[in-house]
């Protein structure tokens, strides 16, 4: 039986798609980036293997955006209603999409795992006190889980 909590959609509903396993990871960036390419205070990133993101319906279009690293992010969007619906940044390259969560159909089954970027995060965001939160961005040893480091040396084929 497939979970509709892991499917997700742009807002015309043009474009969908389905997240066929959990996620490795959920952030949420307040970095200054993020809040201009959100026209929002921060984004919340569903990181998790490319091959595990199918499209169920469309034909995204992919727009090569400027980083903050320099690097540059291929961010998926619907051509119709030019939705975000996730980014492939050039540190993970190809292999990890980072799933907008609030494309989901449940996007609170999502929650940040991590706060990043807070010394630029808006001061009137509030951060619950249980959820790591760092400055800039993480260790990923230090705070992903076990089974989502295997999963991530399995893709770099370590």
């Amino acid at each position: 039986m497939v979970d509709p909590g892991t499917e997700g959609r742009c807002t015309c509903g043009k474009v969908r798609y389905r997240m066929t396993g959990k996620p490795l990871f959920v952030h949420c960036c307040h970095c200054r980036w993020c809040q201009r390419e959100t026209g929002s205070a921060f984004v919340i990133n569903a990181m998790i293997e490319a091959d595990r993101v199918v499209l169920l319906a469309g034909e995204p279009q992919v727009v090569w955006t400027p980083s903050n690293s320099g690097k540059g992010q291929k961010i998926t969007r619907c051509p119709d209603c030019h939705v975000a619906l996730w980014s492939n940044y050039s540190g993970a390259g190809d292999a990890i999409r980072f799933v907008r969560v609030g494309t989901l159909e449940e996007p609170d089954r999502f929650p940040p795992d991590i706060h990043i970027f807070t010394e630029s995060k808006q001061p009137w965001v509030v951060l619950p006190p249980r959820t790591p939160s760092v400055p800039e961005y993480y260790d990923r040893k230090r705070y992903w889980p076990p089974d989502s480091l295997a999963r991530w040396q399995t893709l770099r084929g370590a």
